[in-house]
């Protein structure tokens, strides 16, 4: 397994992804949209998550594929950017064909970022048009860190960001992940610069300061921000040929990533979720190791791209919390 040629979720061909953010605001919103639909799964293993669509990704359910997934700031008011992407969509034609009516199925999941000092007073919601924007702006190239739905984000003592990474596997299949990072848990180990996912870094990409090498066992985490303020939401996508129960059986395989990357996560306060994508465009040679390889990859992804989120954050004026560049880039 290596990292693909730009590290990024847009390594599976044919997936774009597109940022727009407003720093005033501090917040925004990520798009991440196929050349063509594709199958989609999620899974969701928070306590206060907040979403759109997600029901019509169940295996049992009618529509076979999508055409976008959205990560959003902005709490309930950042779900529709979703309403942002689908117009776009609808201006190119796309969508489930309903009759002569293409209707644009565009899934998503927000993270609470209302209380990080940002303008919030605004007379109409400003997420829709971030969608669109994100939608415009598509391509297989991004920003990471203080970028998209990554923008106002935070983490129990460092800003948040936006975070992606990617695999190829011995087989040729490509892994990646997209994520945006708002916990409450913490992604560094005890008060030093390493990432609790270092294990898994390839290629120095967050730092390649190792592991901190010692986990104590009886240290009660802290809780630093209040009931619904947080939530990690993330994508991740392979080229492989799933069908919908593969596809959520590979966001679920994700979860593991988050959970070796963000310490504690999966919380009562936490809207924790993984949306998968699977564009289709390989063929698996072994349909019994294949999907097993791509849970691990998937995780293992996800992980990375976590720690790359905090890793790539930049300060602002007005940050509430430092940036791991504030308090490490000198390590």
């Amino acid at each position: 397994m290596r990292p693909g040629p730009r590290n990024l979720i847009t390594d599976v061909a044919g997936l774009k992804v597109g940022n727009a953010e407003d720093h005033q605001l501090r917040s925004g919103a990520t798009v991440l949209v196929g050349d063509s639909p594709f199958v989609a799964g999620v899974h969701v293993m928070g306590g206060a998550p907040g979403t759109r669509e997600t029901e019509l990704l169940a295996p049992d359910r009618l529509v076979a594929k999508v055409d976008a997934l959205v990560l959003s700031g902005g709490s309930a008011f950042g779900l529709d950017a979703c309403s942002g992407v689908a117009d776009g969509l609808r201006a190119a034609g796309r969508g489930f064909a309903v009759g002569d009516q293409p209707v644009p199925i565009v899934p998503g999941a927000i993270l609470f970022d209302l209380l990080n000092g940002g303008d919030k007073g605004w007379v109409e919601n400003p997420y829709r048009a971030l969608g669109r924007t994100a939608f415009d702006a598509a391509g297989e190239d991004f920003e990471l860190g203080t970028f998209g739905a990554g923008t106002g984000a935070t983490t129990h003592d460092l800003k948040g960001g936006l975070g992606s990474a990617s695999a190829v596997l011995e087989s040729g299949i490509t892994v990646g992940a997209l994520v945006a990072v708002n916990a409450i848990g913490s992604v560094r180990a005890g008060g030093g610069p390493q990432f609790w996912a270092a294990p898994w870094e390839m290629g120095g990409e967050f730092g390649g300061l190792g592991s901190a090498g010692v986990f104590d066992p009886v240290r009660e985490p802290v809780l630093t921000k209040r009931q619904g303020e947080a939530t990690t939401i993330a994508i991740v996508a392979t080229d492989a040929v799933l069908d919908k129960a593969q596809t959520t059986r590979m966001a679920i395989a994700a979860h593991d990533g988050m959970a070796r990357a963000i310490v504690p996560a999966h919380t009562p306060f936490d809207g924790d979720l993984v949306f998968a994508a699977a564009t289709g465009a390989r063929h698996m040679s072994d349909p019994t190791a294949d999907p097993f390889l791509i849970g691990h990859a998937a995780a293992c992804c996800l992980a990375r791209a976590i720690a790359r989120a905090v890793y790539e954050a930049s300060a602002r004026p007005g940050d509430r919390v430092p940036t791991w560049q504030n308090l490490f880039s000198h390590v």
